[in-house]
């Protein structure tokens, strides 16, 4: 079997916002409708690409994938808005669900994700799970109000600009509590103890 190849580094960006900057662009062409149909082929496109460069498929942008499928599909079929702006909710409180059930379980899914690029003691990781389940849960309750009570197009710029802003800002708020928990600095108060 090929091994999966390292994934260069203009790859997750066009994964992560590809679809995101082709529903929003699409929105303002025409409509609701025609953005749903094309951001499903751009996430179509998206994980295509990542399966060809690098043999295999992030699992977020994959649920993502699932999630476009499922409720875009719902969307044009009945042509009904309701389904594609449910679509956040139902993600952000899978990914909570997924997160608060590995902790219960005693699993740290976000260091399976991300450990290699944020080394961090265990106690950080369940901290960060914790933190990142409440948060995609504050996003789902923040979805709902918005899409049911403002316009479309306020609710198309929340999902492509307000979720990216408030995401941004909660990665910055971790900043401090991800430091404190690095395994570098652990491992030098454990060589400042030694040498005392």
């Amino acid at each position: 079997m090929a091994e999966p190849q390292k994934q260069p580094t203009w790859l997750k960006p066009l994964i992560d916002f590809g679809p995101l900057v082709v529903f929003f662009a699409a929105y303002y062409l025409k409509d609701l409708f025609f953005a749903t149909a094309a951001i499903m082929a751009a996430t179509a496109i998206v994980i295509v690409l990542s399966l060809t460069v690098t043999r295999k498929v992030p699992a977020m942008p994959l649920v993502t994938a699932v999630a476009v499928g499922v409720f875009g599909g719902l969307t044009l079929i009945l042509q009904d808005e309701t389904f594609i702006k449910m679509k956040p909710t139902i993600v952000e409180v899978i990914i909570a669900a997924i997160l608060f059930g590995g902790l219960f379980f005693n699993k740290l899914f976000l260091k399976s994700l991300m450990g290699s690029a944020l080394p961090m003691e265990d106690e950080g990781w369940r901290k960060l799970t914790s933190r990142f389940a409440w948060f995609s849960l504050g996003l789902a309750v923040l979805n709902e109000a918005i899409w049911r009570t403002q316009t479309t197009e306020l609710w198309v710029n929340f999902k492509v600009w307000g979720l990216m802003i408030l995401s941004f800002i909660f990665i910055l708020s971790q900043m401090p509590m991800m430091q404190r928990h690095a395994i570098a600095e652990a491992e030098d108060e454990k060589k400042d103890d030694n040498a005392s």
